[in-house]
């Protein structure tokens, strides 16, 4: 798609004065603004119980409701995380936490015992 906005602006010239029409600006414009924006990390806060922990690993499953903001549904989930923040964590522990999605991987940024 990319490479066919490309072909636009370069057939795009308005009489013969090299001026690029409106609509082709615009769609070449946006292209780059959706790939940033897939690119962002997307977080949100939840809550729910400690069913796995792996400090050395950076590792932790958490059984958690839905996180709407992530599009995940109910489940049990393996989030990766700094050793730090998994200190004092134990199986079986209630937690509230903040999650992120970036490059594909799910991630802990903030973890608390309820």
């Amino acid at each position: 798609m990319r490479f066919r906005a490309l072909n636009i602006l370069a057939a795009a010239p308005l009489a013969g004065h090299g001026i690029i029409a409106p609509a082709a600006v615009a769609v070449a414009l946006a292209l780059p603004v959706l790939a940033v924006a897939q690119t962002q990390p997307v977080q949100a806060q939840a809550s729910g119980q400690v069913v796995r922990v792996d400090a050395v690993a950076g590792k932790i499953a958490i059984r958690h409701g839905a996180i709407s903001k992530l599009d995940l549904p109910a489940m049990t989930l393996v989030y990766h995380a700094d050793p730090a923040l998994l200190s004092g964590i134990a199986v079986g522990d209630s937690v509230d936490f903040t999650a992120q999605r970036a490059s594909g991987q799910y991630q802990i940024t903030a973890l608390q015992k309820q």
